[in-house]
């Protein structure tokens, strides 16, 4: 509200600003002002006026005996009155396809669904899909339903207007006017697959689920989540992306994802200045898991993905996206940097089955030695607890040292060294010798079966 009320007095005082402009001018230039505005005030109100039918709330019911068709007169008397939804939805098709969110829905099979008519139906929940916090309901009605279409949100640009309606606190059909007010967003530790459109516009809980709407009428999004203890701070999911996952809901009643099959990790500034790469360049493969596809592409631990076809993937959470945005059996282009040189990798992906492909990893690397390693043998297989049989085991941690103050612990499996393979003691003894103390050096460590880089600096002697 106070930004729409500071652009108000900003039109008003262009027109009306210049002292030396005579008072009749002054007078036209200040009415055109208005009229502008009033113009633009009755896009919103055509627009809302538009839009806000296929707008629905959802209120999880659990398992129902009732059919999808409206609840009737005397389900109404004996108690099955309109009540404050805990979510929002939009229709998407005139046959009753309603796209929410996951955790509106929750884990039940049907759901209550309030028009703007005040009309109820039993929905069906044909689908969800956590990861990226999308659900499709169905209801059957004997008429067509009024319905929105989806935009294209890659076509959407920081600072344009747009309009979110929803039912917060059982207010229902609320509409706020608002402008994105940032794209891309992610790490905002709400679903796994995370990009989000960012917004000043109004949203409350009761709105999840909730259509975003630019200019023309078209959903660019769906309102997922707030900050609590911030103000004008909003977040959707992209259209493009709820799209895809409803039409695998709709169509499969699951979603199925790429797989790539490889570890991966941020590039810290330490690692970017070993790579020789910038910090924001790409993200650092650490892992390759065998007979994946990755591996029979062609990609390899130290590689540094950049892109993968034409979409830019500086962060760990946008390679996972990306990926897993494509279908089993897609083929692909990834863009890497190897040895400092950059080449292109053809690949078809899999099917993801598994967790993500993130590994967790010590923190901010620092310093180096103090450390105490040993060849593998089955003695230390077995008391480790080993699930990989090359490198050279940690087997003590001095102590307040950098490296136990970086995380490296006993059973660690240290792989490589500066690039150079780790059978032996030896060849751990040779290539840490051939590191120059002032040097940090890099490490690529196994841990619990999976592998990481860090960088660190070696041990000052006393």
């Amino acid at each position: 509200m106070k930004q729409k009320i500071i652009l108000l007095i900003a039109i008003i005082g262009i027109v009306s600003a210049s002292l030396s402009v005579p008072l009749t001018r002054a007078e036209s230039d200040l009415e055109k002002g208005v009229l502008f505005l009033e113009n633009a005030q009755s896009v919103f109100i055509l627009l809302a006026k538009q839009i806000t039918p296929s707008v629905v709330s959802i209120s999880p019911v659990g398992r129902f005996s009732h059919s999808s068709r409206g609840l009737d007169k005397k389900e109404k008397r004996e108690g099955h009155k309109p009540e404050s939804g805990s979510g929002s939805g939009v229709i998407i098709d005139k046959k009753g396809f309603i796209l929410t969110n996951s955790h509106v829905v929750g884990e039940a099979e049907e759901v209550k669904v309030r028009l703007s008519n005040k009309s109820e139906f039993i929905g069906k929940v044909i689908g969800r899909d956590a990861d990226t916090d999308i659900a499709v309901v169905k209801i059957d009605a004997e008429t067509d339903l009024p319905f929105s279409s989806l935009g294209n949100s890659k076509e959407v640009k920081v600072g344009q207007w747009v309009m979110a309606v929803g039912n917060p606190f059982g207010l229902d059909h609320t509409v706020t006017v608002g402008i994105v007010s940032g794209l891309g967003r992610e790490n905002v530790n709400l679903s796994r697959y995370e990009d989000f459109i960012q917004t000043d516009a109004s949203i409350n809980p009761g709105n999840s689920g909730g259509p975003l709407f630019n200019i023309q009428g078209k959903v660019i999004g769906i309102n997922t989540a707030i900050i609590n203890v911030a103000q004008g701070i909003g977040f959707a999911i992209p259209s493009n992306m709820a799209e895809a996952i409803s039409r695998q809901l709709i169509d499969k009643g699951k979603v199925t994802r790429g797989w790539l099959g490889v570890g991966i990790q941020p590039m810290t500034p330490e690692l970017a200045e070993k790579f020789n790469v910038k910090e924001d360049e790409g993200v650092l493969v650490n892992e390759v898991f065998k007979g994946d596809p990755a591996e029979q592409g062609g990609i390899q631990p130290g590689d540094i993905i950049l892109k993968v076809d034409d979409e830019q993937v500086g962060t760990t959470n946008a390679l996972a996206r990306v990926i897993a945005g494509y279908f089993p059996g897609s083929q692909v282009r990834v863009e890497l940097i190897r040895n400092g040189k950059r080449q292109q990798l053809e690949m078809t992906l899999g099917e993801k089955k598994g967790d993500a492909t993130t590994v967790s990893i010590p923190a901010t690397p620092k310093f180096f030695l103090g450390l105490i390693v040993a060849d593998l043998t089955p003695e230390n297989i077995e008391k480790f607890k080993l699930k990989e049989e090359k490198g050279v085991v940690i087997t003590e941690v001095k102590s307040e040292s950098p490296a136990e103050l970086e995380g490296l612990k006993a059973g660690d499996l240290i792989q490589e060294v500066e690039g150079e393979q780790i059978a032996t003691i030896n060849d751990f003894k040779n290539a840490t010798e051939k590191a120059e103390k002032t040097k940090p050096v890099l490490l690529r460590v196994n841990r619990e079966g999976r592998s990481f880089y860090i960088v660190l600096k070696q041990e000052k002697e006393d």
